[in-house]
């Protein structure tokens, strides 16, 4: 089942070319600085949901982990698979709310990361979600979230999502928080700030 067409990728094919050099102008260590002490140590298993050109999964494979790097859209996928070509990475063309593709392969993670992604879902996509990554987890997992405020850039289909309602919504799954916390824009634009938000499942 392809993730292509999804609702929330809109925007993302046509700008593909634009955005290499925006997501990989900033490393893996400045995007999670805030919460890289709670991500749980390598080797392990990751889920790397909406991985765009590949930054992040890259990182971590080079760090020792194995991958499942999930993109919706084929041109960030391409990218992805042309500048991160680990042996670690395994690219699927999957997307949220549903995550088909990665639910029929019966894996568990480690780590789930979330970043720049969950506002592009709405309330039912993003309880959907929600109960779909919390059933991915390992005991001791860790699901890692960057949630965007501001405007929303024209063609793009994004919704304000609170941290505390996120925090909420896992905890309806069983999640609980380990870390919720803010930080400014990475590319420097004064009308956007982004909430962080950690869960883990509860004990």
């Amino acid at each position: 089942m392809s993730g292509a067409g999804l609702p929330g990728t809109a925007g993302y094919g046509e700008s593909a070319d634009a955005l290499v050099g925006q997501y990989e102008g900033i490393t893996f260590e400045e995007v999670h600085r805030d919460v890289l002490h709670l991500m749980p140590a390598p080797p392990g298993a990751v889920l790397d949901i909406g991985a765009g050109t590949g930054r992040d999964a890259g990182a971590l494979a080079a760090r020792g982990y194995t991958v499942v790097a999930v993109e919706p859209t084929p041109e960030l996928r391409a990218h992805g698979r042309r500048l991160h070509p680990s042996p670690r990475i395994t690219w699927i063309d999957d997307g949220l709310p549903d995550l088909s593709v990665v639910m029929a392969r019966a894996g568990r993670f480690d780590l789930i990361l979330l970043t720049a992604v969950w506002m592009h879902l709405d309330a039912a996509e993003r309880a959907t979600a929600m109960e779909r990554v919390a059933g991915l987890l390992r005991p001791g997992g860790r699901v890692s979230l960057s949630l965007r405020h501001g405007p929303v850039p024209a063609g793009r289909r994004m919704f304000d999502v609170p941290a505390g309602e996120t925090v909420d919504l896992g905890r309806r799954f069983g999640l609980q928080p380990l870390h919720v916390g803010e930080r400014e824009d990475m590319l420097g634009r004064a009308d956007v700030r982004w909430s962080v938000v950690v869960l883990a499942p509860a004990r």
